[in-house]
């Protein structure tokens, strides 16, 4: 009888679990489904995400922006970059991204952005301004590599002034040592 009684419990949450489902995957085979049974569906879904967007305040005719509603979880959106402690070479997983907006500044050349570099907190002051220019250099010359106009990129280095964790562990600094690219007008 107790065989019977754990058996009927994991069987009971095995089909709670399988009919669970994220917002995501709720809307991927949503969309799915009326693009299937509807081609003007896509056009209404379309709209739908225009119409979020403006809610939010985001410009959809703006092309970065056109570009992370076509691709909300792709490199574009992701703008911050970290190095490890003490370093200024770009680490192979942070490449896609870096070549990401390369990609969109080639192709938007009125675009401009603004490469912060940034360190966590130890260290003196000096040499910090200093680490923190090196990493948005190595940034940079990644996307001119990559065939971004020099004359779309600024650098500028807090050092370790502003900081997005606080605290002095090994989870705050390395989210410190960071660059963040900075689309502007």
């Amino acid at each position: 009888m107790k065989k019977l009684h754990t058996w009927l419990v994991l069987a009971v949450a095995g089909l709670f679990l399988s009919a669970c489902a994220t917002v995501s995957d709720v809307e991927t085979d949503e969309r799915r489904a009326d693009r299937d049974r509807d081609p003007a569906a896509e056009e209404d879904w379309s709209e739908r995400r225009l119409d979020e967007a403006r809610a939010r305040g985001l410009d959809p005719d703006d092309p970065f922006i056109s570009a992370l509603m076509d691709d909300p979880e792709g490199p574009l959106a992701q703008q911050t970059v970290y190095f490890d402690f003490d370093r200024s070479e770009i680490r192979d997983e942070d490449m896609p991204v870096i070549e990401a907006h390369a990609r969109f500044l080639t192709e938007n050349s009125d675009r401009r952005m603004t490469i912060e570099g940034h360190t966590d907190e130890r260290g003196s002051r000096e040499y910090n301004l200093a680490l923190g220019e090196r990493r948005a250099e190595s940034v940079k010359r990644v996307m001119v590599l990559n065939g971004v106009d020099e004359d779309q990129l600024e650098i500028v280095s807090y050092g370790e002034e502003n900081p997005v964790a606080l605290g002095s562990d090994e989870d705050a600094w390395e989210q410190n040592r960071r660059a963040e690219l900075i689309y502007r007008q």
